[in-house]
């Protein structure tokens, strides 16, 4: 009787050892879940994973993020005034008590002030090609018309800053230039203040303007020295 017989190589048994071993087990290592499961376990305390509390949580948290960064934001972008706002109330207000009336103040005083405390913009745009145009035009009026004195004070602050030499307008920005900035603004509430008479008379409706003019001015001044 034939009997069957198959080879010893066709049959292997799968144990859990290894043959390649002698007598030591070869598991497979149990994977490991992520780190991120850990982390959402300590974090709710049991190591039951829920995915819908898990991205709650998660948005939850990036909100607060950008909450908290916006409020940084909102910090940051409440600074006090910057130089160069400050130098633009200046120079507005400057042009209001050239042209304001109800005050006595030496006018004259305010065109080197207005260089001295000018933005860098306006500078740089009298000292170009469309100032040099201005002046002349300005110029040539002045020369067949007649110009009142508080017209002729632009003109004047004009030709100032073309003129200038180089070593003057360095004192812009410098502590020197505020100093200056300061006494000239200083002079000028002097004489505006003393020659109104009171302080009630300086505040009166003729008065108002220029007085909170010279009172911006000093102000800024005092700001662009600290």
């Amino acid at each position: 009787m034939a009997s069957l017989s198959l080879p010893s190589a066709s049959l292997r048994t799968f144990s859990p050892f290894n043959n390649s071993t002698k007598g030591s087990p070869s598991l497979v290592a149990p994977r490991r879940p992520p780190k991120l499961f850990f982390d959402v376990a300590r974090s709710s305390g049991s190591l039951s994973y829920n995915p819908l509390r898990f991205s709650v949580d998660y948005k939850g948290q990036v909100m607060k993020t950008e909450k908290r960064k916006r409020g940084l934001g909102v910090i940051c972008y409440s600074a006090p005034l910057a130089p160069r706002t400050l130098q633009w109330i200046s120079t507005v207000s400057s042009a209001v008590l050239l042209v304001a009336s109800g005050t006595a103040v030496q006018k004259s005083f305010i065109v080197p002030l207005f260089a001295l405390q000018a933005p860098a913009s306006i500078i740089s745009w009298m000292k170009g090609e469309y100032g040099f145009w201005a002046a002349f035009l300005a110029l040539l009026i002045r020369l067949f018309f007649f110009i009142p004195g508080e017209l002729e004070l632009p003109l004047a602050a004009l030709l100032l800053v073309i003129l200038a030499p180089h070593q003057v307008m360095n004192l812009r920005g410098t502590q020197e230039g505020a100093i200056i900035a300061l006494v000239i603004a200083g002079y000028l509430a002097f004489q505006h203040f003393s020659r109104a008479g009171s302080m009630q008379k300086a505040f009166d409706q003729g008065s108002i303007v220029a007085t909170l003019a010279v009172i911006f001015i000093t102000a800024v001044s005092c700001l662009l020295l600290i």
